[in-house]
């Protein structure tokens, strides 16, 4: 089977450790493709499904997103960046409007005849985060129930019980993903250290280790519903 994994930066991999490079080792049976853009919200996703779905012709797609609409709501710094590079128009995805836009984009993914699986992904980039993100998670699994479509819940596997304390996200923080990203940044243990994160180095994105343990979850998820 041809299987798309449709995300934000924690799919596309690009910026620390790449779990679908891990799910294709593991599954050479499927065609496994890795639709992951950095900075997506499940707008983006929506916008932009069709073309992957043309493109590719999937039996199923693995949808995985709410980091940056979380981010985008919770901190008013950050919406000049998803207003201009993302064009949202208020540069922020309300819990509402996530919840409207992921029911579309689930619905838009079955009127083509393609399996649609959901992942709940965890952050740890601070207690404030960690609580604002359970509730689009909370969004995300109505949704997906409603529609009777299969859902793996790696934010109960990952996020820690006891987030740190830190300052909000900033443009500063994007800023520096991308220029870390164009330089091949990759000093992931200091940074890790340097905040006290378990399974990221920086909150948000995958250590390498971490990737190969979230390929170990979402392949026995994979054989139980392709």
């Amino acid at each position: 089977m041809r299987v798309i994994f449709l995300g934000d930066s924690l799919t596309w991999g690009g910026y620390g450790g790449n779990f679908v490079t891990h799910v294709v080792e593991q599954l050479p049976e499927h065609t496994i493709i890795n639709a992951g853009v950095a900075g997506d919200t499940v707008i983006n996703l929506l916008r932009r499904v069709d073309e992957v779905i043309a493109e590719h012709t999937p039996d199923a797609m693995f949808v995985m997103v709410g980091g940056n609409d979380a981010v985008s709501y919770l901190y008013p710094a950050v919406r000049p960046y998803y207003q201009s590079t993302k064009k949202l128009e208020h540069g922020m995805v309300s819990p509402d409007d996530f919840t409207s836009a992921y029911r579309d984009l689930l619905q838009h993914i079955q009127l083509q005849f393609v399996q649609p699986l959901v992942g709940l992904a965890p952050t740890e980039y601070n207690s404030e985060l960690v609580q604002l993100r359970e509730i689009y998670h909370t969004r995300t699994r109505e949704v997906a129930e409603s529609l009777n479509i299969p859902m793996l819940d790696l934010a109960a596997a990952f996020t820690p019980q006891q987030p740190i304390q830190r300052a909000g996200v900033d443009l500063a923080f994007i800023r520096q993903i991308g220029e870390r990203s164009r330089t091949g940044w990759n000093d992931y243990e200091t940074e890790r250290q340097k905040w006290g994160y378990t399974y990221t180095f920086d909150g948000m994105h995958l250590l390498p280790a971490a990737a190969e343990q979230f390929a170990e979850k979402i392949v026995p998820f994979l054989r139980d519903h392709l």
